[in-house]
């Protein structure tokens, strides 16, 4: 037998991995599993000769021998020494859950907080902002000034690193600080709505970056709550200095979050250099590509673990900025109706969210996380109910009535035939009609922004 890479007609060359690392063997076509096992441990230095299995898990006979086992050349042998476990893949899945639960029980870490924990704080930072709209409606009194006073002590409160629930208070921190700043920075001129926003956003963003500097619980979410509060800030203020109107800021953001919900995906999961594939060795069972680095560096293997944390890094940055782009939707699209009094920027307005809303239940269902995926659609079901509420406001008696039967009859349709295609979205014939519609609905809703920040109306006067 040689322990070279040679390759001779009457030969078989294999690769056998072991405890002692990876051996390229040339052997004779009749040679047996036992004689390859004396081999690998003779030249391994190993104390005991190993039993060999197969690629699939399959142990070998000794006696016999290989081409009778079913091993040609190229083939990849593992060695194993008596005594140690199979590294099947199924023992591997078995034993981490509970080597993590152990690192778990080991470490000073805290069990993460449940669903429930989810909820309340989802609730607290809820009713933290109605606390803010009511104190903002209210005369400059005490009572006022309490509810100021409050908020932000429940911001500070909120943003300490300490105790079992730390992780998801710190997020709803931001929610108070934005409140307790647009109670402080209100103004009941409508002109000045963008610039109170964008200040609440920013003291929201500079609680959070707060938040995150003191603990790393909860980093990707604080880094939505930073990124996203300091656009909007960038926006609407610039927008107030640039002395435009504020339809132009509620149009900006409600694009914006149409937008990030198709490009969040793509930088969401960001794969370390050191674990990404090396190509020249990706064919592991090729024997041209299984010669022996001579580094010390060796083959780069991905720990299983690396895995684990960027799937769920990744994760986590998904549904936080999901849940980034709901908020954003829910604030922009009926402000927007609402600003949007003239002709033509009504109707570029009322286009604009109805394309948006679309866009985005589109864009949902290429989502694979669940939550990611419903706070999607949430933002498109709300964008198309608060498009609804706007039309029936300004349509007549009449027109309200037919409409209503209308969309009634469409919405049987809806339901006959969402329960005749059932899976139907998950074939290539309806995806690639979900795609072309989403494409179709994106331009229509960034061609409405001309019409809907009132360049179009502009122009007209101009010209007219």
């Amino acid at each position: 037998m040689s322990g070279s890479a040679g390759h001779t007609t009457d030969g078989l060359s294999l690769s056998v991995h072991g405890p002692s690392g990876v051996l390229d063997l040339v052997v004779p076509a009749g040679a047996s599993a036992g004689d390859v096992a004396i081999e690998y441990a003779a030249q391994a230095r190993m104390p005991a000769v190993p039993t060999l299995l197969t690629g699939l898990g399959q142990a070998l006979d000794p006696e016999e021998s290989l081409e009778g086992a079913g091993v040609r050349s190229g083939s990849l042998l593992v060695a194993l020494l008596h005594g140690s476990a199979t590294p099947t893949p199924t023992a591997s899945r078995r034993r981490r859950p509970a080597d993590r639960t152990s690192s778990r029980r080991a470490g000073p870490a805290l069990e993460a907080p449940g669903a429930i924990s989810v909820l309340w704080f989802c609730v607290s930072a809820g009713v933290a902002l109605l606390a803010g709209w009511f104190a903002s409606q209210e005369e400059p009194s005490d009572l006022r000034s309490v509810a100021v006073w409050l908020l932000a002590g429940a911001a500070v409160v909120g943003v300490l690193p300490f105790g079992r629930y730390a992780p998801h208070r710190i997020l709803a921190a931001p929610a108070f600080a934005a409140s307790a700043a647009f109670v402080v920075a209100w103004d009941p001129a409508p002109e000045r709505l963008p610039t109170i926003v964008g200040v609440a956003a920013l003291t929201a963003a500079v609680t959070a970056a707060v938040a995150r500097a003191l603990d790393q619980h909860s980093e990707e979410a604080l880094r939505v709550w930073v990124v996203v509060g300091v656009a909007a800030f960038v926006v609407t203020c610039g927008v107030a200095l640039l002395d435009f109107r504020p339809q132009v800021a509620w149009t900006l953001l409600l694009v914006l979050a149409m937008l990030a919900a198709r490009f969040v995906p793509t930088l969401a999961v960001d794969v370390p250099d050191q674990f990404l594939i090396d190509l020249e060795r990706l064919a592991v069972t090729a024997w041209s590509a299984r010669d022996r680095p001579t580094g010390r560096r060796g083959r780069i293997v991905v720990p299983p673990h690396a895995i684990e944390v960027v799937a769920e890094r990744g994760t986590r940055l998904v549904t936080a900025a999901c849940a980034a782009i709901l908020a954003t939707v829910v604030i922009s699209a009926p402000l927007l109706l609402e600003t949007a009094t003239q002709r033509h920027d009504w109707v570029g307005a009322r286009c604009l969210v109805g394309f948006a809303g679309a866009t985005l239940l589109f864009t949902a269902r290429s989502y694979r996380n669940t939550a990611a995926r419903a706070l999607l659609r949430a933002a498109g079901l709300a964008c198309w109910i608060f498009l609804l509420v706007a039309l029936f406001t300004d349509a007549e008696v009449d027109t309200v009535l037919t409409l209503g039967i209308v969309a009634i009859s469409l919405a049987c349709l809806v339901i006959v035939a969402s329960v005749a295609l059932g899976r139907g979205w998950r074939s290539a014939w309806w995806s690639r009609r979900a795609e072309v519609a989403e494409a179709l609905c994106g331009s229509f809703a960034v061609g409405s922004v001309v019409v809907a920040v009132g360049l179009f109306r502009q122009l007209w006067e101009l010209t007219g």
